[in-house]
């Protein structure tokens, strides 16, 4: 079974202000240092229990390419340890160093070589690869006329052709086609339902929140934050979003679920309440009942415009449906300091079984991104139940008939 542990780990990089400075320092014995240290990564300690699956995320730049590295031990650390136990199957870059002068069996062959296996073992595992990577007679073609997505198709069967007990994925799965990224997908959850540990880093929220279960957020060569995917998903976001992390905060609310808040706070949700049809508070809604949603919105500054959306997610934090008073063509200008402003929502609650939480923004333009007032997820929690429908799968109820015709 494939665990990591890493400890106090570091990397730093030389820099030297001129060649100069770098031939001195290796050419005069017992000179001082002529260089600075450039640190990627700093303190980083955590644990990967066998089986479990983690998500590593963070902008450009946070260190998380360079962490898999020195896990995979291809880069050496600079303090601190990394212990890994079992064999790992690494997708760190695009193409896994194929050759281009050479074939895509002759690379795959090669590949999985450094990935442990023997020749003849590849060579009984081809007929397999060829089958998952479908790229048909180009894989006794030189890799160099291959289109990226070819790459990454064979590089992927190659590292997954026998099941390892520890598989790391480096973005890599964003090159190609959907269909093959599905494909993809499906074979990592079915490693990871049979014991493999995952490792992927990935911008890709239903990624991250739909396989793992447990992400870590790294900023600035450190860990900014760990939990569960969803809640560090809404906490990158809300970075992303705000552009400095000190707006942004997670507080616990009135029903016990994490809010993850940022913005200005220039305008704040007050309160939030679900109803149904009748105006009585509800936490369980059965399909298709009609809900009324009641928000109360404070102005703290005067504010030219202001633009109220709102999303509905699902437990995994995947987009259900969302829309803003912006796309309504219904924005409010020339907003007071301390002026209040309620909104009124109302839809039926045609979604599958589960729970869902809803997000709410206020700002003035189309999207968050530019001016963010406030950003709040998870404001409102409810749980979704079917009573009187038939039965049916799926985030959505739709209002159906199935017409029978027998000759």
């Amino acid at each position: 079974m494939g665990t990591i542990s890493v400890r106090d780990l570091g990397k730093a990089y030389k820099q030297y202000p001129t060649r100069g400075a770098r031939l001195a320092e290796w050419l005069i014995p017992f000179s001082p240092p002529r260089h600075t240290q450039k640190w990627v990564l700093q303190n980083l300690s955590f644990e990967v229990k066998p089986g479990e699956a983690i998500g590593i995320i963070g902008m450009n730049g946070a260190g998380k390419s360079t962490l898999l590295k020195m896990i995979t031990g291809t880069t050496e650390p600079t303090t601190g340890s990394v212990n890994v136990t079992g064999r790992i199957a690494a997708l760190l870059e695009l193409g896994m160093g194929f050759h281009p002068d050479f074939t895509g069996r002759q690379n795959a062959i090669m590949a999985g070589q450094l990935l442990g296996l023997t020749a003849d073992d590849m060579r009984g595992l081809m007929p397999e690869i060829e089958a998952f990577a479908e790229i048909g007679i180009y894989i006794d073609q030189p890799v160099r006329v291959y289109s990226s997505g070819m790459q990454m198709r064979l590089a992927f069967s190659v590292a997954t052709a026998r099941r390892p007990d520890i598989l790391i994925v480096d973005e890599a799965l964003s090159v190609g086609d959907n269909y093959f990224q599905h494909k993809s997908f499906d074979r990592i959850r079915a490693y990871n339902k049979l014991g493999t540990t995952l490792l992927i880093v990935s911008h890709d929220k239903g990624a991250v929140q739909g396989i793992c279960d447990r992400a870590i957020l790294l900023s600035g060569g450190s860990i900014a934050m760990q939990g569960s995917p969803e809640t560090v998903m809404d906490y990158y976001n809300a970075m992303i979003a705000e552009r400095d992390p000190t707006n942004v905060q997670q507080v616990l609310g009135h029903d016990g679920n994490v809010q993850t808040i940022s913005g200005t706070g220039e305008a704040r949700v007050i309160k939030a309440t679900l109803c149904d049809e009748d105006g009585k508070p509800v936490e369980v809604v059965k399909v298709g009942q009609v809900l009324q949603i009641e928000v109360e919105v404070e102005a703290f500054a005067d504010l030219p415009e202001l633009v109220f959306g709102y999303q509905i997610k699902d437990r995994l934090g995947q987009p259900v449906f969302g829309t803003n008073t912006f796309h309504t063509k219904q924005i409010i200008s020339a907003i007071r300091s301390g002026q209040t402003i309620r909104y009124g929502l109302r839809f039926p609650a045609n979604f599958g079984v589960g729970s869902y939480s809803m997000s709410f923004a206020l700002h003035d333009s189309e999207s968050h991104l530019e001016k963010n007032y406030e950003w709040r997820d998870r404001a409102i929690v409810f749980n979704v139940v079917n009573v009187g429908k038939d039965h049916f799968v799926g985030l959505a109820w739709l209002p159906s008939s199935i017409e029978v015709l027998r000759d």
